[in-house]
């Protein structure tokens, strides 16, 4: 293992600031994984932790590829992380919204321009990502869709699902789209959870990354088959609101089944705790997303059912 600077920038008031990376085995540029890009994505950058121990020890008994190059990049962002903010603190932009970047423009692009520059060298890019509301996720890959295919690659991982997204227009100046743009093999992984540490989502989403390196013969270990994938795309999806605001009593959590009618959450008045609303599944499925903050307001998006 060695450890490389992928950037670094002067701080007046505190220590420099620098981003940096493991670079595993050698020769042919062939996987980058990059964890927190924001200053919440605590689980993101515990799973890329937990990574890069593995690859040391697998490295160290001699059961990587050395003709193949794989970089982890744990965090792009400690420096929000430090003082509990989810977006860059001196201006409130976000580094995933400022791909490819611009080298000699505001301080997110000129980070983004740095990381793009190393990661856009690799063949297959694997970012552990973060969903902009508040909540857990079934572990699953997502992949924006483009002139390319790539959906078999993410049924490798063996996650329950592989999402196929349409891209946005906010999707253009993101990590995943700039990969694709420049011909990386680009997957976005959401590990269950983004500002907490949990144990069995994170296990989940690291071995998925070791079987997904075992499969493409990046590393020898033995590891369970996984998932057979389910695909999903934006048709699939159900989303329920909040009818009004109040405590968010829920029932059912990411993952359960659900049948069509039951009532999988309560919003309760925050002065008399009586029922203000009841939140029912419209169809029998899985939920895909539930909202996991204590409070929920109107019209915000508390589950996801497919």
């Amino acid at each position: 293992m060695k450890k490389v600077k992928i950037f670094s920038m002067k701080s007046p008031y505190r220590e420099a600031f620098h981003i940096n990376g493991y670079v595993f085995g050698g020769g042919e540029k062939s996987v980058a994984i990059v964890g927190a890009m924001r200053g919440d994505e605590v689980q993101q950058q515990f799973v890329c932790s937990q990574l890069v121990r593995i690859l040391t020890d697998l490295e160290e008994r001699g059961l990587m590829a050395q003709d193949r190059e794989i970089l982890v990049i744990p965090s792009a962002n400690h420096f929000s992380m430090n003082i509990g903010k989810r977006f860059w603190p001196m201006d409130n932009t976000d580094i995933n919204r400022m791909f490819p970047g611009y080298d000699s423009g505001e301080t997110t692009q000129r980070i983004a321009s740095a990381l793009f520059e190393k990661l856009k060298e690799y063949k297959t890019g694997i970012q552990l990502a973060s969903f902009h509301f508040a909540g857990e996720f079934v572990p699953h890959v997502r992949v924006i869709k483009t002139a390319v295919d790539i959906s078999h690659g993410a049924k490798v991982f063996g996650l329950p699902y592989v999402y196929l997204k349409t891209p946005e227009p906010f999707d253009t100046v993101m990590l995943n789209y700039n990969w694709q743009i420049w011909d990386t093999a680009a997957y976005s992984i959401y590990a269950g959870t983004t500002d907490v540490i949990e144990k069995n989502s994170a296990k989940q989403t690291w071995l998925s990354i070791i079987r997904f390196l075992c499969q493409g013969g990046y590393v020898s270990r033995d590891v369970f088959p996984g998932y057979n994938s389910k695909i999903l795309e934006d048709k699939d999806f159900t989303t329920l609101t909040a009818p009004c605001a109040g405590f968010f009593y829920k029932l059912k959590s990411s993952g359960s089944e659900v049948r069509k009618s039951e009532v999988i959450a309560k919003i309760l008045d925050p002065y008399d705790g009586s029922v203000r609303a009841q939140i029912a599944s419209p169809k029998d499925g899985v939920i895909f997303f539930a909202h996991s903050k204590a409070l929920i307001m109107e019209k915000t998006a508390a589950f996801q059912v497919v």
